[in-house]
């Protein structure tokens, strides 16, 4: 009679022992299916592959000793080598056949085998196979005529066998296996429709489940594919999405209509002044044609000695194709750099996964103007998106999304490392974006302000534990009083609230004694100094949203950050409007604050905006926010600015008399090298 077959993989449940345990004795607070007489029959006589014949009769030996298999109600049989020195040598599926006989409808067996009894031969019993971790290099031939023996049908004693189950404690073995197994490709950009389609099929008929904690998932070939990729996800999360990884092979079958889309592409990405230099494509080196491609595929899938010349060939003609994807590639790439930051404060629930297409939906026009290379609309942007490898992209946004939960569950000093250790792989645009690095935040506030500073003096090296700059009164009017208020005034990313909120954090930590500073207690002020001491603007809502998941990543607690529809316009045309709203306590939720004054004003605001025309100069708008900021009546301000002010011209005659005139400045840090405050950006 036919049966289901379900491959299980164990990527967090790699205590054998205990998962046994689950199916074989009754469980009432186990949340595993297997814990019931019903699934136990299921298991009731199993096959386990062991890597070799000393670990089978290792375990053969502790399995005996154990409390549940060596209780009498199990028979194990070791059938690999030799068998256990102890016992006589029998043919081997006699051996199992008599066991199974002896235990009747109560008794269980267990086969034990590295490779005998796995093809030629029926053990109608079976109902599962226990793949143990080891012997990685099986090849899928071998591996699937393995657990294939469990599906043979049985009818005993009036009782059918209508599933059978494979658990696999290597995930990824099981489904490399499953890939190979349909000659799926798993490297980056590979895998066609007609594999997919394969997959699908295969997946219908041996479905693969995994198990995650309590939850229990069937992989589709898509979340096969993202598993198995994750790898290069991985690496493209470390790149920034600065890598070729993130890209399919269709860049290998342009035709000329593409290859002119790219050339108009490059044209507008390639305004930016601080983009690489990319290269014009050729219009006449067009890739291959679908049908060569599907041929190509083929030819790769052969060893080399059943290749003929002319397939050697048309390989040889694919590594020259090859020059023609790295060129779209660097076109591609001014816009690619600037997704992880979309994906790392996309507002969805942490279990969505997030597609290339959900995330052009996801972000709303005014923050993709802002994150995106002036002139790449949505609309642009999505004939584009066919050339991305769909598993690597969701798979790299699932990772990003990940490190940022897992730093939720760490105490403050940790968190506030992890997510800096993330926002170092996330790369700067150009000078339309600048995003300030961790390390010149570092710098700008303990210089000005003081606090904690996470790097060593010269801001060479981040430290493991943060070191205490005192800057005398101003540290104690700031980050040394536990009812101060500091506003960023323009944030991107909210590494400027990270650093002041952990300052001031350590305010409130230092009135406590160690042992009162538990985890709970530590969440409780770092919470309470996020509520009460930060406040943010930002120009569009996913600036908004990134801010707040540097602060409380996806932990639901109030936090003040607050964006306008055109933050420029109103900050240039409307002062006074702008500065009564900043000051009101009900715009911040402040409930028994009669006004609000800020103690500190600080941020690196942005400095320019283009004109989109060659001919014109970018308009300086720094300006503007440090006349803002300003108008706000801090104690204490400081911004990051471009020094090009010491010369007047370009409308900042008025700004360079004003500060010029300022007797409230106190101190002026004048880097005659940019590249010493950024070394990684052109101004």
């Amino acid at each position: 009679m036919p049966t289901s077959s379900h491959m299980g993989d164990f990527a967090h449940e790699s205590d054998v022992w205990s998962f046994l345990k689950l199916i074989t004795k009754d469980n009432p607070d186990s949340h595993y299916p297997y814990a019931n007489e019903e699934y136990r029959n299921l298991f009731r006589h199993a096959l386990w592959i062991v890597p070799g014949v000393k670990e089978a009769k290792a375990l053969s030996k502790l399995m005996k000793k154990h409390p549940i298999f060596g209780c009498g109600a199990f028979d194990v049989v070791n059938v690999a080598g030799d068998g256990d020195e102890e016992e006589r040598f029998e043919d081997a599926l006699q051996k199992v056949r008599q066991a199974i006989n002896g235990a009747g409808n109560d008794g269980y067996t267990i086969t034990l085998s590295c490779g005998k009894l796995t093809t030629g031969v029926t053990v109608p019993e079976w109902t599962a196979v226990f793949m143990l971790a080891g012997s990685f290099s099986t090849s899928a031939a071998s591996y699937l005529q393995t657990i294939f023996r469990v599906q043979s049908p049985c009818n005993k004693d009036g009782k059918i066998k209508r599933c059978c189950y494979v658990f696999d404690f290597a995930p990824d073995r099981t489904l490399k296996m499953v890939a190979e197994s349909v000659a799926l490709s798993t490297k980056a950009g590979k895998a066609n429709d007609s594999d997919r389609r394969i997959m699908g099929e295969f997946l219908n008929y041996c479905p693969v489940i995994a198990v995650d904690g309590t939850v229990m998932k069937a992989y589709d070939t898509n979340r096969l594919l993202q598993h198995l990729k994750r790898a290069y996800a991985e690496r493209a999360v470390q790149n920034g999405f600065d890598d070729t990884n993130l890209y399919n092979d269709k860049l290998l079958r342009l035709e000329a209509l593409d290859i002119e889309r790219f050339n108009t592409l490059k044209g507008i990405v390639g305004t930016s002044k601080a983009a690489p230099k990319t290269k014009e494509i050729d219009i006449n080196a067009q890739g291959f044609s679908d049908e060569k491609y599907e041929e190509l595929s083929r030819i790769e899938k052969k060893a080399k000695r059943e290749r003929t010349p002319d397939e050697e060939k048309l390989l040889q003609e694919m590594k020259e194709k090859q020059k023609l994807k790295n060129s779209a590639i660097s076109i591609l790439r001014g816009i690619s750099i600037r997704m992880p930051l979309l994906i790392y404060g996309a507002d969805i629930p942490i279990d969505e996964n997030i597609t290339i297409e959900k995330l052009v939906d996801i972000v709303d026009d005014s923050s993709w103007d802002e994150f995106m290379p002036s002139g790449v609309t949505k609309g642009l942007f999505k004939s584009f998106i066919k050339y991305y490898d769909p598993e690597i992209f969701v798979a790299a946004g699932r990772r990003i999304r990940a490190i940022v939960r897992s730093a939720d569950e760490l105490p403050p000093t940790e968190r506030v490392k992890k997510i800096a250790q993330l926002f170092a792989c996330f790369k700067n645009p150009d000078k339309e974006t600048i995003l300030t690095p961790w390390r010149v935040v570092n710098m700008h506030m303990s210089d000005c302000l003081g606090g904690y500073d996470f790097y060593d003096e010269t801001h060479e090296q981040m430290m493991d534990n943060p070191r205490f700059v005192d800057r005398g009164k101003v540290t104690a009017d700031t980050f040394s009083n536990a009812s101060a208020r500091v506003l960023e005034i323009n944030s991107k990313t909210g590494l400027y609230p990270l650093y002041i909120t952990y300052s001031i954090f350590r305010s409130r930590c230092a009135a406590c004694s160690e042992e009162e500073l538990d985890d709970s207690k530590l969440h409780q002020f770092w919470d309470t100094t996020v509520r009460e001491n930060v406040f943010v603007i930002c120009k569009t809502p996913m600036a908004k949203q990134i801010t707040r998941r540097t602060l409380v990543g996806y932990r639901n607690i109030p936090v003040n950050t607050h964006y306008f529809d055109d933050l420029i316009n109103m900050m240039k045309n409307k002062p006074r409007q702008f500065v009564d709203r900043i000051l009101k306590p009900s715009y911040w939720n402040q409930e028994g604050v009669k006004t609000m004054k800020f103690d500190a004003v600080v941020g690196n605001p942005p400095y320019q905006l283009e004109t989109g025309s060659t001919s014109r100069q970018a308009i300086p708008i720094y300006n503007i926010f440090v006349e803002q900021a300003k108008a706000l009546s801090p104690k204490y301000l400081s911004m990051i600015m471009p020094s090009r002010w010491f010369a007047g011209g370009m409308g900042l005659d008025q700004f360079r008399n004003n500060m010029m005139n300022d007797s409230h400045i106190s101190k002026i840090v004048d880097y005659v090298n940019a590249k010493d405050c950024f070394p990684q950006i052109g101004i």
